[in-house]
């Protein structure tokens, strides 16, 4: 692939509570042309990981087109799952090792049909320790996070 088709997906989520109200929150920068992309999103009832997930797939959906995609989160639920897990989910039926359903399958099978899509690469970076643009996804999300919990309130007592 041509250098114009990497890219660089940051992502974080928040909840508050786990289940609770939560956010998204995903930079994606494209270094040959130094362009970058943010969005961020909510929702009123939901976990941690699948805030995580979501990020993950919000970022990938907005690249318009097969790219070399190196992921960085905070998140070793989404890239262990990413690296490790999927694939033998998928044999496995959407099972894990135990036998039980595959938490959040909905979004891993998204992540799966991404994934065949891009080239991804993973990166594992602390959160909480002053990672740019780690902690500039984490106040989008905090924020997406108490706006949607924010509106669920507020259509609760209309």
């Amino acid at each position: 692939m041509a250098e114009s088709s990497h890219v660089l997906l940051f992502t974080d989520g928040a909840c508050s509570g786990n289940p609770g109200p939560g956010g998204w929150a995903y930079i994606l920068r494209h270094p040959a042309s130094g362009k970058e992309v943010e969005n961020s999103g909510g929702d009123p009832a939901t976990t941690n990981n699948r805030m995580e997930l979501i990020a993950v797939v919000e970022g990938l959906r907005a690249v318009k087109r097969p790219s070399r995609v190196e992921i960085y989160s905070d998140s070793k639920y989404v890239l262990n799952g990413l690296e490790s897990w999927l694939e033998q989910w998928k044999r496995n039926g959407w099972r894990t090792a135990a036998k039980k359903p595959v938490k959040n399958e909905d979004l891993w099978r998204t992540l799966d049909e991404l994934k065949g899509v891009h080239s991804l690469s993973f990166h594992w970076i602390r959160g909480h320790a002053n990672h740019p643009e780690n902690d500039r996804c984490d106040l989008m999300a905090v924020r997406a996070r108490d706006e949607a919990a924010k509106a669920h309130r507020a259509s609760k007592s209309t």
